[in-house]
């Protein structure tokens, strides 16, 4: 009896100081630079954003955010390695809607999007843009599949990859607008846009971000944005509505997760100064002009967000046909 007692005092005692080192390193995070996993390529719209936000969290935390791009399989690989990390505060990722839309494009599902990670902060949202490749001469949508449907077959669509925003939204006009067209997926951003400026794919649906800086230059045309109203940063753009498509809306996401396990002060403290930095004028001001529009809220707002998401998006992944290639 006396030595269960012993047994149980001593493994009191180590559970207490357990928790007195995780305490510990809790106050001294962080003590060293923090990996913030980008499941796209540079200039992304997940990237663009990532890079805001990292800069002033940096100068918050007095620690180095760097951004670790790591794209491929439409998002996959960077969720996989967020998973995979330890929950420390050392790994956060900025994910969008294809964190959830590739548990639904497989069969053997690769994770739990919402069990098996920690859901920090909502950090923004925003318009999807119609942009067109070059000869593509319509100046309203029903133009747009009034071309695809004289040429069934011919016309190609670009997207970052099988279950990317992109191509969610690129399938989901496909099938609104009852077209027969091909999908290209492109592993780099920059390769999608020459091939919009070379003529080889017809249009490609970019969240903003990715795309609002050869917009304003000319570069490339929005045909229309996918949101109810018209994006102040490209004020002579139409609505998908006023272009002649109402049925059509499409708009994207962004936020911060970490690994599943990571410390409910870590996400407090992540989610709080997050907040503080997306309600400051200047990240505003950089948000807009990038298109976006920033998000607030505390952890829970963004796991309710993405339940509620993952819920619409399954029957909608089914109804227009996503699948992996």
């Amino acid at each position: 009896m006396k030595t269960s007692r012993s047994i149980a005092a001593l493994l009191f005692a180590l559970a207490l100081a357990g928790g007195a080192t995780v305490a510990l390193a809790q106050d001294k995070w962080p003590s060293k630079p923090i990996r913030m996993i980008v499941p796209f390529t540079a200039g992304s719209a997940s990237d663009v954003l990532g890079r805001i936000v990292g800069q002033r969290l940096s100068e918050i935390w007095g620690q180095q955010i760097v951004i670790d791009n790591r794209p491929g399989a439409g998002g996959l690989i960077g969720s996989e390695l967020t998973r995979q990390a330890a929950p420390d505060g050392y790994t956060i990722t900025m994910i969008g809607q294809p964190h959830l839309s590739n548990a639904l494009l497989r069969e053997d599902k690769p994770y739990d999007p919402l069990k098996d990670f920690t859901a920090i902060a909502f950090v923004g949202s925003n318009p999807n843009v119609i942009v067109l490749g070059k000869g593509i001469e319509a100046k309203t949508i029903p133009d747009l599949i009034a071309l695809a449907r004289a040429k069934p077959g011919a016309m190609n669509y670009g997207s970052a990859g099988v279950g990317s925003s992109s191509h969610l939204a690129g399938a989901l006009f496909v099938s609104k607008a009852g077209i027969n067209v091909v999908h290209v997926p492109f592993r780099i951003g920059a390769d999608s846009r020459s091939a919009l400026i070379a003529g080889t794919i017809q249009f490609y649906v970019y969240p903003l971000p990715a795309i609002v800086g050869m917009l304003k230059a000319g570069t490339l045309r929005a045909l229309a944005v996918g949101s109810p109203k018209r994006a102040a940063t490209l004020p002579d753009v139409p609505t998908s509505a006023e272009a002649g498509f109402p049925q059509y809306r499409s708009e994207s996401w962004f936020g911060l997760i970490a690994p599943r396990g990571l410390p409910k002060g870590l996400v407090s403290r992540i989610n709080a100064d997050t907040v503080s930095v997306l309600k400051e004028p200047a990240t505003r001001e950089k948000f807009v002009q990038q298109g976006a529009e920033p998000g607030f809220g505390p952890p829970e707002h963004f796991a309710k967000l993405q339940r509620d998401e993952y819920a619409e998006l399954a029957p909608l992944i089914k109804s227009i046909g996503m699948k992996t290639n």
